[in-house]
């Protein structure tokens, strides 16, 4: 018996029963789906660090908008939103097109 302690994606139980294998699964209620959602996040980030091609890049990339999808919708909030909010910090702060790093900052 192999034991993960982890969030799955809504068909993974399937699959595995079409594998002829039994998963034992359960339904969380929103406050450990939150708790289980961030650890899942941090998961899919700690893939994407580890990932050494396009292809994997982008399959964790994919993973963790999954994720945050998720997170957005059980806190009822529209992807829209997000998207809004992060045009206006580009418009008024900047994106990271010119990767630009902050050394220091001196006093005048």
């Amino acid at each position: 018996m192999e034991i993960h302690n982890k969030l799955i994606r809504d068909r993974i139980a399937e699959i595995i029963k079409s594998n002829g294998e039994i998963p034992e699964v359960e339904v969380l209620d929103d406050a450990d789906y939150a708790k289980k959602l961030d650890e899942k996040l941090l998961e899919e980030c700690g893939e994407l660090f580890a990932a050494d091609n396009k292809d994997s890049i982008i399959e964790e990339m994919a993973d963790i908008l999954e994720v945050i999808y998720a997170k957005a919708d059980l806190l009822g909030i529209v992807i829209d939103e997000i998207e809004k909010v992060r045009l206006e910090k580009r418009e008024k702060r900047g994106a990271f097109k010119e990767k630009l790093f902050l050394k220091s900052v001196r006093q005048f």
